[in-house]
């Protein structure tokens, strides 16, 4: 009997330990686990709840709130840029394995819908935007990414991510997620077409 014939069991066990270790205390944790609540997400069992009665406007719109942002190429800009349009902003990081699991869901919504009155506001908490700037071009993601220049206002204040928001288009929130969805239905489609037609 040869020497890996003997230790076969103990040799599977290490180099299952060794992977699991490599994978959680390096880079690769995120995409691993992600790819993996992915898997999930695909289920259906994720999704974002939606209000049962679209918001009416009251009035005339409120302001988007001043939130200073740089974009991915680091030119400053200010989520009040989007006035007018249904915003879609997610609150996710390079480390949040569940961040990178709805992003492929979120990028085929972004390529679904009419941008000139969604918009999309992708805002990355990566304190090294490196990093964060590694995944999007890595995934070849096309939706825009945003760094906050400043804290976010408190109406974006969330113990958790992913979180996102939806906004009307008069500027009150619509939506509030917090943990991972599949954002890529027929029903959300369907629901930021209407808040757009209003």
């Amino acid at each position: 009997m040869s020497f890996l014939q003997r230790h076969r069991a103990n040799l599977t066990q290490g180099l299952l330990w060794g992977s699991l270790a490599v994978m959680f205390f390096t880079d690769l944790k995120a995409p691993v686990v992600g790819t993996l609540q992915r898997g999930l997400l695909a289920t259906g069992l994720w999704r974002p709840t939606l209000p049962a009665d679209q918001p009416a406007h009251a009035g005339a719109p409120r302001p988007l709130p001043d939130a200073p942002l740089y974009t991915l190429d680091g030119r400053p800009t200010n989520l009040r840029r989007f006035a007018g349009k249904v915003v879609v902003l997610n609150l996710w990081a390079s480390w949040c394995p569940p961040c990178r699991a709805e992003m492929p869901a979120l990028q085929h919504l972004y390529g679904q819908v009419d941008t000139a009155r969604v918009a999309f506001v992708m805002v990355s908490l990566d304190e090294n935007p490196t990093r964060a700037r590694r995944v999007v071009e890595q995934a070849g993601y096309t939706f825009p990414v945003f760094f906050p220049a400043a804290p976010l206002p408190k109406v974006f204040d969330t113990k958790s991510i992913p979180t996102t928001f939806v906004l009307g288009a008069d500027g009150t929130v619509a939506v509030r997620h917090e943990g991972m969805a599949d954002y890529d239905t027929a029903e959300f489609r369907a629901y930021l077409q209407q808040l757009a037609s209003q």
